[in-house]
């Protein structure tokens, strides 16, 4: 796929390299020297367009000033055919090469023959990676920290595709352990404080006190043939525990409330996240690894391995050690580890049940040498942070190299605003924002589109009265406005006969104006972007080139009419107006966000 911009660089050093040549065979210049020149993009385009430090790297090896060198390169340059037009030297032997014609026209040609598949790369070259996001506990519903990850995992893994990875998106259910036991635990008091009265049964301090558990409450007593005919004839003795927690049984009934709001809950994540536009390749689930007994054997390997200990009846993971070999392989000093505040984790406890960090072990296990996928990328809350190292080196005492198979990207957390103030209710759960409250609120566009538009590093601020906005400050109005307006665009003209013509059919040298150089070069950078979004795991520079992009078309729709008596200009004018609508919609494509042709 065409890079236009990696492709100028490309030929600049090129050329440069033919015209050292050339005036060597001519001895102008010392014949045999390897330079070591870099080619880039000045920050003043009144220097040009690219610039070459070829003179001065080659100075000492060609024992010449490097601006006599520069000379010599020029008047041997063959610029014929090529991308760029001209080439001067500034300062002390720069050359500064400034596009011609052909590049312009190229890049719209690219556009038109690789759209919708324009911006894509071969960084991933073919690699299998695994992108894991939400993974949110299925005890009640997902909020707003759920909504963020949703988004970043999904087009980040949008992001990977097009540059070449081979992408497994996956929901980690967490339905085993601990919440799941205080979400069972949770339904039962619930049934209880129904059967006997609110004021008859205590509520646990630790439970889920959600609207959703009395409702999976209200749900589970409706069944037929199933606590009706538990009846309670003693309130005392129901109170002293006889049909409680603590009763006989009680067990079967956790049991079986957990399923039933399991069964009930996770299709409703299904359904909310389908809503919001993502579809997971798979829903793993954690007690699949219990019941497979694979977490007791990644357990057992560590300890084959020399990474356990037995203390106060509890089998240990000596991570301290594990992560003073991860810190000095990546280069701190013993000095250094030495002052860091590093401790042991239980893998199983003196009852012999397995903690949730070592299931997490045994997840990852899977996840490299069971699947066998080259990296796994997870998408955590920064609240995590503590988690990631240890897990890394935890990995890497299995000889998965988890330090670098494994990539974690924290997310720092979401401030709803409305009205200019914090929004912390929910009003159905009267805890956190709820996905599908807000999702009430807002269309899934905006959601998308505001989630991504901030790195995951950068706390985000959502300002709800903004997201529903029809003007510019809007950013996703913004975007959508500068698509539609070309489609509206394309559309007139074509009533007057003015139809969008092909890449080989219009004449690019046309093309002068400022804005309209600026715009084709800003269509150039797309596939830049997109490589550099995936390499640095940061799908928000998606967002911020769209906003960009916009803004350079209005600034052009603004200066350059399209509807011109000149025939040539107005078809050379529409082309690129068409060609940045095929960008705008390729981008919103990755986000997940719709591209409307009317507004």
């Amino acid at each position: 796929m065409s890079n236009m911009i990696q492709s100028a660089k490309e030929q600049a050093a090129a050329l440069t390299q033919a015209a050292y040549e050339k005036a060597a065979a001519a001895g102008i210049l010392p014949e045999g020297a390897e330079v070591r020149a870099s080619i880039e993009i000045p920050k003043d385009t009144a220097h040009g367009d690219y610039a070459s430090n070829f003179a001065m790297a080659g100075a000492k090896a060609l024992h010449m000033a490097p601006r006599q060198i520069a000379q010599a390169i020029v008047d041997n340059l063959e610029l014929e055919g090529s991308y760029f037009q001209k080439v001067e030297i500034a300062g002390p032997g720069f050359l500064n090469f400034s596009l011609g014609p052909k590049w312009y026209g190229d890049v719209l040609a690219a556009i038109e023959r690789e759209s919708p598949d324009y911006g894509s790369g071969n960084g991933g070259a073919g690699r299998t990676v695994m992108v894991e996001f939400v993974s949110a506990n299925p005890t009640g519903p997902m909020h707003m920290g759920n909504a963020r990850g949703g988004v970043l995992g999904d087009t980040l893994a949008n992001v990977l595709t097009r540059d070449g990875w081979k992408v497994w998106k996956e929901f980690y259910v967490n339905d085993a352990g601990n919440q799941i036991n205080k979400f069972a635990r949770s339904i039962y008091a619930r049934c209880m404080q129904l059967t006997l009265g609110e004021d008859n049964y205590p509520f646990p301090e630790d439970g889920y006190h959600g609207e959703d558990i009395k409702e999976l409450a209200q749900g589970f007593l409706a069944q037929t043939n199933v606590w009706p005919g538990y009846h309670v004839k003693d309130l005392e003795q129901a109170r002293q525990g006889d049909i409680g927690l603590d009763g006989e049984g009680v067990q079967s009934w956790l049991d079986a409330m957990a399923k039933y709001g399991l069964e009930r809950n996770i299709p409703k994540m299904e359904s909310d996240l389908k809503k919001y536009g993502i579809e997971y390749d798979q829903w793993f689930l954690e007690s699949s690894l219990h019941e497979s007994g694979f977490v007791a054997e990644t357990v057992g390997l560590l300890t084959d391995k020399g990474w356990t200990y037995e203390k106060d009846g509890a089998l240990w993971l000596n991570t301290t050690e594990l992560l003073k070999k991860k810190y000095l392989a990546e280069g701190k000093t013993q000095e250094q580890v030495d002052k860091l505040d590093l401790k042991d984790d239980v893998l199983r406890r003196a009852n012999g049940f397995y903690t949730y960090f070592a299931a997490d072990i045994a997840y990852h296990r899977n996840k490299l040498e069971e699947r066998k996928f080259d990296l796994a990328i997870n998408i955590w809350g920064a609240d995590h942070h503590g988690h990631v190292a240890r897990l890394q080196a935890a990995l890497d005492g299995l000889g998965l190299d988890g330090s670098h198979r494994l990539v974690i990207v924290l997310m720092q957390l979401v401030n709803l605003l409305q009205d200019g103030k914090p929004v912390r209710m929910s009003k159905r759960t009267g805890k956190a924002i709820a996905l599908h409250d807000l999702l009430d609120e807002i269309s899934v566009d905006a959601a998308r589109y505001y989630f991504n538009n901030r790195a995951a590093s950068s706390p985000l601020d959502f300002d709800l009265d903004l997201a529903v906005r029809q003007d510019s400050e809007n950013p996703v109005y913004y975007v959508q406005y500068a698509h539609a307006r070309i489609c509206s665009l394309v559309a007139r003209m074509a009533e007057s006969g003015a139809a969008v013509r092909g890449a080989g059919q219009v004449d690019a040298s046309l093309l002068t104006a400022p804005e309209e150089l600026a715009l084709i070069k800003s269509l150039a950078q797309y596939p830049e972007e997109l490589h550099l979004a995936a390499r640095d795991y940061d799908p928000s520079r998606i967002n911020r080139y769209l906003t960009a992009l916009s803004g350079d078309f209005h600034r052009f729709y603004n200066a350059c009419r399209c509807m011109v008596d000149d025939p040539c200009l107005q078809a050379a004018r529409l082309k690129l107006a068409d060609s940045v609508r095929a960008v705008l919609e390729n981008g919103l494509n990755l986000l997940g966000v719709s591209a409307p042709e009317k507004m």
